[in-house]
């Protein structure tokens, strides 16, 4: 596996472990709501600035996925997508582009 590959399954790894534990971290504090985190989201102008950087992010992502895996026939990269709609984009990103990257 070359080094650029790598460093991607790194990222995406990393993508996932670090939100993840300030999510879990939420939950912890604020109770499993997804209402109580959507709202925490909203709470200044900030977090909302980041929520929709990260929606819209996350759309571009999915399409960009969708309409490459289509031509490309990489079929296997279309587990960037769940990772991108359920962890999130620092964890779908790295690993579409780990997965695309693979040798054909």
């Amino acid at each position: 596996m070359s080094p650029l590959r790598v460093a991607y399954l790194l990222l995406a790894l990393v993508g996932a472990l670090l939100p993840g534990m300030h999510l879990l971290d939420h939950f912890a504090t604020a109770g499993w709501s997804i209402a109580g985190l959507i709202e925490a989201w909203q709470v200044n102008a900030a977090g909302k600035a980041a929520a929709w950087d990260l929606l819209i992010s996350g759309v571009a992502l999915t399409l960009w996925i969708v309409v490459e895996t289509w031509v490309r026939k990489n079929w296997s990269a279309l587990w960037a997508i769940p990772a991108t709609l359920l962890v999130g984009v620092s964890c779908g990103l790295p690993l579409y582009l780990f997965l695309r990257t693979r040798p054909v």
